[in-house]
């Protein structure tokens, strides 16, 4: 992993925008993974800045969701498919017919989750996955003990996510029981990773999944087996960390090839 701490929320979404930008820059019809939830939103809005000052198109650019409720209508104003179109669709320019969201109101869960999995493969896999991650560890909804290995799927949502979940909906009885996620196994296979945390209520969380063990009771540590992962955290999300002097200090002297800020 990369470790970049930085001052505040707004800054870690802009620096992990510009690891997004050079990834599409380098790549104008990259596959990108796109996550929903407020983790990533400050990422988005760097991005369409971007876009509406003309440095940069994601008109040849696809997506695939992270993940989907199972058994919300299509036109939920907080159905995954809406949020993406509202909030990554529209702002960045990119091609609706080329961004695909978990179908969660499938007959088949089973069958379409299978079926997504094969999508992402077909497209040449994913470029680089924008991630979260939740305060009990979990990244997409791979809630604690999730196999490192899983693919696509149904899961049912643990109470402490329907809870922080709630914030979204008109009543907490709202909150599916049920989502469709990408695995674990499936978020290893992108060719890059980028996860923003801001906030003290994510500080044991980005300690578990960046210096603690390996575990299913950390989803987010899976990200330790990923050979190009790049983490971005504010002061409050980083005040746990062991080794912060030496993010910073890694971070600070890296080589001018291998930074992607400009």
């Amino acid at each position: 992993m990369e470790i970049v701490i930085v001052r505040d929320a707004a800054e870690a979404g802009r620096v992990a925008a510009l690891k997004i930008a050079s990834v599409v820059e380098r790549k104008p019809e990259a596959v990108l993974g796109l996550a929903t939830g407020s983790s990533p939103t400050g990422i988005y809005a760097s991005l369409a800045a971007r876009v509406q000052a003309g440095e940069l198109d994601f008109s040849r650019a696809s997506g695939f969701a992270l993940d989907e409720y199972v058994g919300i209508p299509l036109e939920h104003p907080e159905s995954y498919a809406s949020v993406i179109r509202r909030d990554v669709v529209e702002p960045l320019g990119m091609d609706p017919d080329r961004v695909r969201v978990p179908d969660g109101r499938a007959d088949d869960i089973e069958a379409a989750a299978v079926e997504y999995d094969e999508a992402i493969a077909a497209a040449g896999g994913i470029d680089i996955q924008i991630l979260g991650i939740g305060a009990n560890g979990h990244i997409g909804f791979n809630e604690p003990t999730s196999s490192f290995a899983s693919r696509t799927r149904i899961k049912t949502l643990a109470p402490q996510t329907r809870a922080d979940n709630a914030r979204f909906f008109d009543d907490p009885s709202q909150v599916p029981t049920h989502c469709m996620t990408q695995g674990l196994g499936t978020i290893l296979d992108a060719h890059e990773v980028v996860l923003v945390a801001v906030g003290s209520s994510k500080a044991s969380a980005v300690a578990g999944m960046v210096e603690g063990p390996l575990s299913a009771m950390c989803p987010g540590s899976a990200l330790q087996l990923h050979q190009h992962a790049t983490i971005v955290v504010d002061e409050e999300a980083a005040a746990l960390l062991t080794l912060a002097d030496y993010y910073r200090y890694t971070y600070a002297n890296k080589p001018a090839w291998q930074r992607f800020e400009h």
